[in-house]
């Protein structure tokens, strides 16, 4: 290799560097614009990554990346850290995140007309032998807020993973228009990862048991044969994304010796959990309804009680049932650990305690509680709440709405036409319907709000803290994007809309704000449709 070789390689080698940092900034500022109530300390995060994109930047002598950078230092410098985003300078902010979004555009990408959109997500890579079925896979992701880019050959596919690791990947078999070719280079690029990327396969020749066990040996989570239309794809990509990351556990831990809970208190600490440490039995009731755990763990034998008389009192209340009890003691007799569980207890761990084992089982008990919870309160189609646990969450946040003394919007939407659709179309796309709406409104609405499918085509949106002209307005918003949006139906496609009805709370009971807000509802269909209308009160 000769010494212009050399440096120019060099010097790719610092532009992706600079690039990826920038793409940390962008991310950052998606994230401080979606989490209002993290501002603190995405405000530290966003500060830290824009000085390290300057220097980078400044050293590599990439100029525009270099000027942005500032730019965005000097506009960080007028919001205190600690206090909320004025709208002054997050417009600002927003000028300058464009700017630097435009120097972090692919040289393919340089001809765009409009600017770029920013994204929370990392990108989703298609790999398919029709690019015509890939570009239009591409628009409909970028519909429900993913960031996408097509391949046509494995050799960029894996050079784009080596530069910028993907969310997940949708790859048909023989991408490369050879037998099996899409595999190998899937097997290829998984090797360069020390974890591996998730891989939805698709096919429309092989569906063999020997093609499907490669595929899910080097990483393939789901295998399509005959491949599907764009709108069940995206719902398994949905799946497979870091969008849907987990919140960590909530974990209530009571033991009476205090070098012991400081033990456990930093082994979940470090695993990623929410702990809250407890040494008096005393305190348990109080901390069950201040801290609402998801796991407990006991310790059997404590001054003036048996972690057993704790579990005993703890099954007695019906909302805490199903909460995975894990006992903790030195006790190796199997017939009295055998007891202790009889008497409400899930698990039993020995001390000294193996951080390893503790983990491990805490992650196995709270992923089955989760999903015996998500059965009980969470809608089969959709995942959204059910109408019962809706009106539950409702009737929580007018206690909180009332003792904070902020506002509160209930909305009702309802899928326009959407019997015709059954019968144009049939149920399942009336069903993949139902899902592509559910998917817009989570991806579109703050972590804080509480969707649900109230009935049928029915949704509930619960919005705390919002106004009712902010709920219209970004109501509004999500209903012009969704009517954009193409179903498709075998090689049909067609549009959607709903109409909404918005209350807002005025001190009234939950029953009262539903009423308002269907009342609404039944105006905006009167009205035609395709409409979001206000109740008055």
């Amino acid at each position: 290799m000769t010494e212009d070789n050399q440096k120019e390689k060099l010097k790719q080698h610092f532009a992706r560097r600079v690039t990826t940092q920038a793409r940390v900034v962008l991310d950052t500022w998606q994230k401080v614009k979606e989490s209002a109530d993290q501002a603190e300390i995405l405000h530290r995060d966003l500060s830290s990554a824009t000085e390290k994109l300057v220097r980078y930047a400044q050293r590599f002598e990439m100029e525009k990346h270099a000027a942005a950078g500032e730019q965005l230092l000097s506009i960080l410098q007028r919001w205190p850290p600690g206090s909320p985003l004025s709208g002054d300078v997050q417009d600002d902010m927003q000028s300058a995140i464009d700017q630097l979004s435009q120097c972090t555009l692919r040289r393919t990408d340089q001809d765009l007309e409009e600017a770029p959109r920013t994204y929370l997500r990392t990108p989703v890579y298609v790999a398919l032998c029709e690019m015509e079925m890939a570009h239009r896979l591409i628009k409909q992701l970028e519909f429900f807020g993913f960031r996408a880019a097509a391949f046509e050959d494995a050799e960029t596919l894996i050079d784009a993973c080596s530069r910028h690791k993907p969310e997940t990947i949708l790859v048909d078999v023989n991408f490369g228009n050879a037998p099996l070719t899409g595999i190998a280079t899937v097997e290829a690029l998984q090797e360069r990862h020390d974890t591996p990327i998730p891989i939805v396969f698709m096919s429309d020749e092989d569906g063999s048991i020997e093609t499907r066990l490669r595929a899910s040996r080097c990483g393939g989570e789901e295998f399509f044969y005959p491949s599907v239309d764009p709108g069940q794809l995206i719902e398994k990509i949905e799946s497979y994304t870091h969008g849907n990351t987990v919140e960590p556990y909530r974990v209530l831990v009571l033991d009476d010796s205090r070098a012991q809970a400081k033990f456990m208190e930093n082994v979940l600490t470090r695993a990623g959990m929410k702990a809250h440490i407890i040494t008096d039995p005393m305190q348990i009731i109080r901390a069950l309804d201040e801290f609402s755990p998801e796991i407990i763990v006991l310790d059997m034998y404590m001054p003036g009680c048996t972690g057993m008389e704790i579990a005993r009192v703890i099954r007695q209340q019906d909302r805490l049932h199903s909460v995975p009890i894990i006992y903790l003691s030195a006790e190796d007799d199997v017939t009295k650990q055998l007891h202790a569980m009889s008497l409400g207890g899930d698990d039993f761990l020995t001390k000294p305690i193996d951080p390893k084992h503790l983990i491990a089982t805490i992650h196995n008990r709270g992923r089955r509680a989760r999903s015996l919870l998500a059965l009980m309160i969470r809608d089969s189609l959709t995942g959204l709440f059910n109408h019962t646990h809706t009106l539950h969450l409702l009737d929580q946040e007018i206690v909180k709405a009332k003792q904070k003394d902020q506002p509160l919007c209930f909305a009702m939407l309802d899928i326009d036409y959407f019997k015709k659709i059954n019968d144009t179309y049939g149920h399942p796309i009336g069903d993949r319907v139902l899902r592509s709406l559910s998917m817009f409104l989570k991806q579109r609405l703050r972590k804080t709000d509480h969707i649900g499918r109230y009935g049928g085509e029915e949704f509930a949106l619960i919005l705390p803290g919002t106004r009712e002209s902010d709920a219209k307005n970004v109501i509004n918003e999500i209903r012009e994007r969704f009517s954009e949006l193409l179903q498709p139906a075998g090689a049909n496609e067609f549009s959607v809309t709903f109409s909404c009805g918005i209350a807002s709370w005025s001190g009234d009971s939950a029953q009262a704000l539903c009423e308002r807000a269907d009342r609404a509802l039944y105006e905006a269909k009167r009205l035609g449709r395709n409409t979001v209308v206000s109740a008055s009160i």
